[in-house]
C-alpha cells in the first residue's frame, strides 16, 4: 500500500476519498483553489497544497500544477475522484512521465474508452450490443448536420469525451440544429476541453443501467452487479439505486457478462463503470452506451449492496495487489438507494444557486458523503453537488422510504438546494413501483409548500437580533416605556414582532399567533430560511419602509422588460447590442456557470435599449444583463 496519496479533486469525493486513506492510514494531501482554501477536503487531509485561481482551468484542471503539488508534497500517486482530470489521457500519462502511479486504469484504455467514438468501436468488436448512430470523430457541423438527417429524429449530440450529461442535445423536430451543434459544442469544450460530437438514435423511454467492474492486473474480472440511474434530468442523474428494479436473473446474468467481457476485451485494469440503455418494454435488448474509466458519483449504493469499499479496491489494485476474490465471492444484499443533493433551485427550473451555507444537518440514520458544512461558501465556479444522501435496507421499498425518510431531515439552510423536491419525488407511484424510464422527470413541476403561520412565528426569533439592534434606524413607529413593534414583510406575509421585557410577541396577518415547532431557522439579512414540517423554505424578509423604497427604484416605464441572470456566474456570450430588433424568443446573453448554458431570451418584439454586461463578467442572481423596450418598432 502507498504511504501517501494526493486527491487531485474537490468536494463530496473529495472528503469521500480521504476517509478511506485516513481509515487505511495512508497519508493525504488535498489540492485546492483559492475558492476552496477554507473547505471540507482541505480540512480532513493530512497536507493542503494550493493550485491556483478559482477558475478550473487555472486549479484543479492544469495538470502541470497537480503534478508539482504531488511532487512538493512526497505523494507516491494520485487520485482523481470523477470530473476534472479523472478522465484525461493526458494526465494519467503525465502522472506515469513523473514517477506517479494514477489510480484508475493506464492513459491507452482512458482514451480508447473515454473517447465515445472509439468506445463504441470497441464494443462492437468484443460483440456488445450499441446504440446506432454516426462515430466519426473529424464531423464538422455540416456532417453532424447530416448525420441528424440520416440517423432520423429524435437524434441525440453527444459529445466524443467526458460524460455526465455536459454537452448532450437531444434534437427532435423543429429544432434548430446548428444553435444546438454550437451550444453543444461550446458546452463539451468548458467541460472537457474537446469539442467533438458524435450523433445517436435517441431511444424513447429508456432505462439507464449499468454495471460497475473491477479488474486487477493479473487477468482477474468482476462485476459486482448493477445500478440503475433512470431517474434524471437533462442527462444528469438525480437518483440512483441498486440493484435494478427491471432485470431479471438471466437478464442480469447476460449484461453483466457483456460488462466483463467488454472490460477484459481492452485490458482495462481498476474500476470502471459500463453504461447501457435499456428498453422498458425488451430488457433483453439492452445497448452499449459508454464506458467510464473511473469511479461513478453513484458507487456508494454498490458499496452498500456488496459490503465493498471501492476505494479501498482502487487503491490496492493500484499498488499492484490482487483482487483476491472471485466472481462467487460477490453477494448482492438487500436494496441500496441514492439522492443527490443539489445547489439548484426546483422553482427556478433547477437552475444553480450558491451562496454561504448557514446551516448544514445532515440526516442520522442514513449514510450522508457531503463536501460541505456550516460556514462554507458555495460558488458558481464548480459544479452544484453538494452531497449524496444514500440508504440501505432489506427492501427497495423500505430503502426508499428510508431515504424519504432522511431527505426531510436532512437541514441546509442558506442556499436553495433540491432536498424537499427529491423528497418529493420519491412519493411518485411510479417511482415507487420501478415503472419508470429516463422521460420521468420531462415537465414534472415542482411542489411549492407555504410555510404555516405558527412556523413563521417560531422563525422569527431569528429577527429578533435586527429588532433589538435597529430601533433608531428602523423607520417604525415605537413608544418609549413599552414594547418596540417592528413590522415586516416575511414572503407573503405581514409579520409583526413585539420585543418587550415579558419576551416576544408575534402576529402574522394580524393574528396572534402562538410559536411553532421548526427544526432551525437563520435570518442573513434578506432573507428568512426555515426548516419546519420535513421542509425548507426561504422567504424574503424585509420592513416595509425597505419595501416602498425598492418598489419606487424599480419603477419602470410601460413595456420597458429587464433580462436578469437566471443564476449567479459568467457571461459567455452577448448577441445583442443598442439598438437591435429583437423578436420573441431572441438570444439576448448566454450565462454560464457549473458546467450548465442558460440562454436568456427576449419574451417578446421590440428594441434593445442598454446592454450592461460584456462575455467573461461574472455575475449575481438576478443581476441586469440587457433592456429591451418592447412594443412597435419603428
Amino acid at each position: 500500500m502507498f504511504d501517501r496519496v494526493l486527491v487531485a479533486n474537490r468536494g463530496e469525493i473529495a472528503v469521500r476519498i480521504l476517509r478511506t486513506l485516513r481509515r487505511l492510514g495512508v497519508s493525504s494531501v488535498a489540492v485546492y483553489s483559492d475558492a476552496d482554501a477554507h473547505a471540507q477536503h482541505v480540512m480532513l487531509a493530512d497536507t493542503a497544497v494550493r493550485l491556483g485561481p478559482a477558475p478550473a482551468r487555472e486549479s484543479y484542471l492544469d495538470i502541470d500544477r497537480v503534478i508539482a503539488a504531488a511532487l512538493a508534497s512526497g505523494a507516491q500517486a494520485i487520485h482523481p475522484g470523477y470530473g476534472f482530470l479523472s478522465e484525461n489521457p493526458g494526465f494519467a500519462r503525465a502522472c506515469q512521465e513523473a514517477g506517479l502511479v494514477f489510480i484508475g486504469p493506464g492513459p491507452e484504455v482512458i482514451e480508447a474508452m473515454g473517447d465515445k467514438i472509439a468506445a463504441k468501436q470497441a464494443a462492437i468488436a468484443a460483440g456488445v450490443p450499441v446504440v446506432p448512430g454516426r462515430h466519426d470523430p473529424s464531423m464538422d457541423d455540416d456532417a453532424v448536420i447530416a448525420a441528424v438527417d440520416e440517423i432520423g429524429r429524435p437524434a441525440l449530440l453527444k459529445p466524443a469525451a467526458g460524460g455526465g450529461g455536459k454537452g448532450m442535445r437531444v434534437i427532435r423536430d423543429g429544432d434548430d440544429v446548428a444553435a444546438a451543434i454550437a451550444s453543444a459544442r461550446r458546452e463539451s469544450l468548458a467541460a472537457f476541453g474537446d469539442d467533438r460530437l458524435l450523433v445517436e438514435r435517441f431511444v424513447d423511454a429508456p432505462r439507464h443501467i449499468e454495471v460497475q467492474v473491477l479488474a486487477d492486473s493479473y487477468g482477474t474480472v468482476l462485476h459486482l452487479g448493477e445500478r440503475e440511474c433512470t431517474l434524471q434530468r437533462r442527462h444528469q442523474k438525480v437518483i440512483e439505486e441498486a440493484p435494478s428494479a427491471l432485470l431479471d436473473q438471466a437478464t442480469r446474468a447476460e449484461l453483466c457478462a457483456s460488462a466483463v467481457r467488454l472490460a477484459r476485451s481492452v485490458g482495462y485494469v481498476n474500476a470502471g463503470t459500463v453504461e447501457y440503455v435499456v428498453p422498458s418494454a425488451r430488457p433483453r435488448e439492452f445497448a452499449f452506451l459508454e464506458m467510464n474509466t473511473r469511479l461513478q458519483v453513484e458507487h456508494p449504493v454498490t458499496e452498500e449492496v456488496t459490503g465493498l469499499d471501492l476505494v479501498e479496491q482502487q487503491l490496492r489494485i493500484a499498488a499492484g495487489e490482487p483482487l483476491g476474490l472471485r466472481q462467487e465471492d460477490i453477494v448482492l444484499r438487500g436494496h441500496a438507494v441514492e439522492a443527490r443533493v443539489y445547489a439548484e433551485d426546483p422553482q427556478r427550473g433547477y437552475l444553480p444557486t450558491g451562496g454561504e451555507v448557514k446551516l448544514w444537518l445532515p440526516a442520522a440514520g442514513a449514510r450522508v458523503d457531503s463536501g460541505v458544512a456550516t460556514g462554507d461558501r458555495v460558488t458558481s465556479h464548480y459544479d452544484p453537488m453538494l452531497a449524496k444522501v444514500i440508504v440501505h435496507a432489506p427492501t427497495r421499498d423500505e430503502a426508499i422510504t428510508g431515504l424519504q425518510r432522511a431527505l426531510r431531515e436532512t437541514v441546509c439552510l442558506g442556499v436553495t438546494t433540491n432536498i424537499d423536491d427529491l423528497a418529493d419525488l420519491l412519493d411518485d407511484e411510479r417511482v415507487r413501483r420501478g415503472d419508470m424510464d429516463t422521460s420521468l422527470l420531462d415537465g414534472r413541476m415542482p411542489r411549492e409548500v407555504e410555510p404555516s403561520a405558527e412556523a413563521i412565528a417560531g422563525a422569527s426569533i431569528a429577527l429578533t437580533p435586527i429588532a433589538r439592534d435597529s430601533l433608531w434606524q428602523a423607520g417604525d413607529s415605537w413608544r418609549l416605556g413599552g414594547p418596540a413593534e417592528q413590522r415586516w414583510d416575511v414572503g407573503r406575509h405581514d409579520v409583526a414582532l413585539a420585543v418587550g421585557a415579558d419576551g416576544l410577541s408575534v402576529t402574522v396577518d394580524g393574528k396572534e399567533i402562538a410559536f411553532g415547532s421548526i427544526d432551525a431557522a437563520e435570518f442573513d439579512g434578506d432573507r428568512l430560511w426555515l426548516h419546519a414540517d420535513g421542509r425548507h423554505h426561504a422567504l424574503e424578509a424585509r420592513r416595509p419602509r425597505d419595501r416602498r423604497l425598492a418598489r419606487a427604484t424599480d419603477a419602470r416605464l410601460a413595456g420597458h422588460w429587464v433580462a436578469r441572470s437566471p443564476m449567479p456566474g459568467a457571461v459567455i456570450a452577448v448577441a445583442v447590442a443598442v439598438g437591435d430588433v429583437v423578436e420573441e424568443g431572441t438570444p439576448l446573453a448566454v450565462v454560464e456557470a457549473m458546467k450548465m448554458e442558460h440562454t436568456v431570451r427576449a419574451p417578446g418584439r421590440g428594441t434593445v435599449t442598454a446592454v450592461s454586461t460584456s462575455p467573461g463578467t461574472r455575475v449575481p442572481l438576478d443581476a441586469v444583463l440587457v433592456e429591451v423596450q418592447l412594443g412597435e418598432v419603428s
